[in-house]
């Protein structure tokens, strides 16, 4: 899917999609994801009677880093909706959210992350100001997933 070349894609072209979110409906124009992110935990060990006066590091756990999405206010309540079934307590609302980075000609797949259970934790409001001139609206969504695939 990805194609390998020397330069470095952009970061200007981008797709979010998940079940129920087509990417190319208004709904999935966000400006912005960032926080994708994988950490490994490393567990320190050293025997008594080793010959290194060093530990040996055993891989341990890892956890995944919560995802940001931004987007202008446009009146649309879809992830308000899913935010408030998570908030109520439903257990079945982890959905695989899509995350395509694209060409500079938007005709072919860079590269593209899909998060594994993913499920809205955090909603932030735009700033509001009577003196900011031409400032789009802005709400952030943050998403607590348990894993990241890459494609």
């Amino acid at each position: 899917m990805a194609e390998l070349r020397e330069r470095p894609y952009g970061r200007f072209n981008f797709l979010v999609s998940w079940d129920g979110l087509d990417a190319s409906s208004v709904e999935a124009g966000f400006m912005e994801v960032s926080g994708l992110g994988v950490d490994i935990q490393v567990a320190e060990y050293r025997a008594g009677n080793y010959k290194s006066n060093a530990p040996i590091k055993i891989t341990g756990l890892h956890k995944v880093s919560d995802v940001n999405l931004k987007r202008g206010v446009i009146g649309s309540l879809d992830l308000q909706e899913w935010l408030d079934e998570v908030r109520n307590g439903s257990q079945d609302q982890l959905r695989t959210v899509t995350i395509t980075l694209l060409s500079e000609q938007r005709a072919g797949v860079a590269q593209e992350w899909r998060l594994i259970n993913a499920r809205p934790i955090k909603y932030r409001g735009p700033e509001l100001n009577a003196q900011a001139s031409g400032e789009v609206a802005v709400e952030e969504f943050t998403l607590a997933c348990e894993g990241i695939e890459l494609q």
